[in-house]
């Protein structure tokens, strides 16, 4: 298949320019102000009045659905795969939370090879907020390696619902994610569920200045409410990954000032999307229930540009290249390039999503379907 989007204002290397976009099968093949090319059968976009910008990763997204707190009734649906799409999400990173008893790691590896024969690009993580880590094969480091979808592993710290592991337990896992990243040439992250609790940062800190393991390697997420120690981590050459919640202009204000005060692309941004997101009284009672959603992304852009004076081009920067760099997947993801991956957005003049490619497929045009995804309305 073989695309001409003409009349757009194109994202590339942190500037807009006007011009035109040739995708080929999965890849963009041409960027520039006038590309005179026809090809039998080839599609025309106008995208005229419209910003063409790359599509957007997620990192942390609950595919096969979280939570279980307070029940099985509260066990929250796996995702549809037009989510995403409406989302403008081209690249997810799907995981288990909570429940890693009835939810499992083969379920999630099953759902993330059906989000790419979709046409997305979707990557997991084994294990889940518990330790020793659930797992595929047995082993961590397996996983990852064996599992061409897999990335790395997760975990839970600084959480009442996690295992409290010590010191020498999480150096072990982030050691055999490493090592299975350093054989399989993936990230082989430790990605951390960072919760409420008074340690914060406290044990990762004490891991990177007492061993050998790299600070890229351990990414925290959920810091929010942990601002400072965000930005200590950043400082140190770490990922400071901020949770966008359904208050856009709060979680844009957060975003807004470590954009300010981080390392430039330092700052990345996830939903937690599909995933439980439970109320708790001071007694550690749950007192209600919601779920994450995975279009906070995109409102939070919104927010920052509209409610915070960020330009469009940093405001895209920790949900595109700063992710795609932390995943190692950048040029090929996080951006516009003769060679990179065809995952465009066209976003209208308010800023709403109009147009998703992922892939060079057209799964969304003018805010309708182009797609079929079986078992849903």
């Amino acid at each position: 298949m073989i695309t001409l989007l003409k009349h757009a204002r194109i994202l590339q290397n942190g500037a807009w320019m006007e011009g035109e976009l040739l995708i080929a099968g999965e890849k963009i093949a041409a960027v520039g102000p006038k590309l005179d090319c026809t090809f039998p059968g080839m599609e025309i976009i106008d995208a005229e009045g419209m910003r063409c910008i790359p599509g957007y990763l997620d990192q942390h997204v609950h595919i096969t659905g979280g939570g279980g707190e307070g029940g099985f009734a509260n066990q929250v649906p796996p995702l549809k795969a037009s989510a995403p799409v409406r989302a403008g999400v081209t690249t997810l990173v799907g995981l288990l939370g909570t429940d890693g008893t009835t939810r499992s790691v083969e379920s999630l590896v099953a759902k993330t090879k059906a989000f790419n024969e979709l046409g997305l690009t979707a990557f997991c993580l084994t294990g889940a907020y518990e330790f020793p880590s659930p797992t595929v094969t047995g082993s961590v480091k397996k996983d990852i390696v064996m599992i061409a979808e897999c990335i790395g592993v997760k975990v839970a710290i600084s959480d009442h619902r996690s295992m409290n592991m010590e010191k020498r337990d999480l150096v072990w896992l982030a050691s055999q994610a490493r090592q299975a990243g350093i054989l399989s040439g993936k990230p082989g992250i430790t990605h951390l569920h960072t919760g409420s609790g008074k340690a914060e940062l406290d044990l990762l800190f004490d891991i990177v200045e007492t061993t050998e393991l790299p600070v890229f390697n351990l990414r925290p997420t959920h810091l929010g409410g942990k601002f400072e120690a965000a930005m200590r981590w950043a400082a140190l050459g770490g990922y400071a990954d901020f949770t966008c919640g359904d208050n856009h202009a709060k979680t844009a204000g957060i975003i807004a000032r470590a954009l300010e005060r981080a390392p430039e692309g330092r700052v990345t941004m996830s939903t937690d999307g599909n995933g439980s997101m439970p109320v708790w009284n001071e007694k550690k009672e749950m007192i209600g229930i919601g779920a994450g959603r995975i279009d906070n992304l995109h409102g939070v852009v919104k927010a920052l540009v509209q409610e915070k004076g960020v330009p469009l081009e940093a405001a895209l920067a920790p949900c595109t290249e700063n992710v795609a760099k932390a995943l190692n997947l950048f040029p090929r993801k996080g951006c516009i390039a003769s060679g990179s991956d065809a995952d465009l957005l066209l976003l209208d003049d308010g800023l709403a999503v109009d147009t998703v490619i992922a892939r060079g497929k057209t799964m969304l045009r003018h805010g309708a379907l182009c797609f079929h995804a079986n078992f849903e309305d």
